[in-house]
């Protein structure tokens, strides 16, 4: 049985310029996988190409089961693409919005009317079903967006950076909605800027560069790279050498810091170590500090270089 998304060896050039480069990706069915990477990394290529709107030149992808190349029609139907911008009609009503896209995709008006209900409620937005889209704000916008790509029940959902522009109650809003989609038992491949956002949404993150994927895995796989946590100890008034000592660890004069280094997803047990530690040395100090990296850290530390 296939992935609900498949590439392999994926080659597309534009001139002398390689968007992609040997790209691979698989994605799991019922996930959310993230897709990052530098501006210029290939990560709107690659979508495009998934999506059918544009052609590969070397490669293999398969979506939903289908052939990008051989069955482009069954991609389409299989599918949703929410850009960075919403394709709405601010002029409708956010129910017409449905009503009309249900309609364009082959449904009857009976269908139509009742998948334009079912999505209303289902996303938050049956009290604004009979208002002005151009009323909402932008995480409804978002919201009604990313409903509008789900009349057809596709089996993979593609969201091109968005919660761009939103505010933070609006992002918390998209992030609810990206979370029942899956729930409801579609795929979504998430291409974003936020690296909070692949942080608290993907099961598996992609990173890019240079049209080629050089990292994948779990949010804390790839944070582990880095090197693991850290407990760092601040002394003001006690004696640094003597807090050093205790702790088995070096000791920075100038930030009056003594660092340990805990390794991968160690960080909790060390931190409690270094407080007994401390504790029956009779050593007071300013402060104790679990200090984990950052997936804003593991992408800058992958990437260096790579952006185009």
């Amino acid at each position: 049985m296939h992935p609900p998304l498949l590439a392999r060896g994926v080659h597309k050039r534009y001139g002398d310029t390689r968007a992609l480069d040997g790209f691979d990706l698989e994605v799991a069915a019922g996930s959310v996988h993230a897709l990052l990477g530098p501006n210029g990394a290939g990560k709107t290529t690659a979508v495009r190409a998934f999506a059918t709107l544009t052609r590969c030149d070397d490669g293999e992808v398969r979506v939903a089961g289908h052939d990008v190349r051989r069955d482009g029609a069954a991609v389409r139907a299989s599918i949703g693409l929410v850009g960075q911008s919403p394709a709405l009609d601010e002029v409708l009503h956010g129910r017409e919005n449905l009503v009309l896209v249900g309609r364009l995709n082959g449904l009857s008006t009976r269908q139509a009317n009742a998948r334009a209900d079912e999505l209303l409620e289902a996303y938050g937005l049956a009290d604004a079903g009979r208002r002005k889209v151009s009323t909402y704000s932008g995480g409804m916008r978002r919201r009604l967006d990313i409903a509008t790509s789900l009349v057809r029940r596709p089996q993979v959902l593609f969201l091109d950076e968005p919660t761009s522009g939103l505010d933070p109650r609006g992002r918390s809003e998209v992030w609810a909605t990206v979370r029942q989609v899956v729930a409801d038992g579609t795929t979504v491949l998430l291409t974003t800027q936020y690296l909070d956002e692949a942080d608290q949404l993907a099961d598996r993150i992609t990173v890019m560069g240079a049209g080629k994927v050089i990292a994948e895995g779990t949010s804390a796989e790839l944070k582990d790279r880095l090197g693991g946590d850290r407990v760092i100890v601040t002394v003001a008034g006690a004696d640094l050498e003597a807090v050093a000592r205790v702790l088995d660890a070096p000791a920075d004069p100038e930030t009056r810091q003594v660092c340990v280094e805990a390794g991968p997803r160690g960080g909790t047990s060390a931190l409690l170590a270094a407080v007994r530690a401390l504790d029956a040395a009779g050593l007071e100090v300013d402060d104790v500090l679990l200090r984990r990296p950052t997936l804003d850290e593991v992408f800058l530390h992958l990437t260096e270089g790579t952006a185009r």
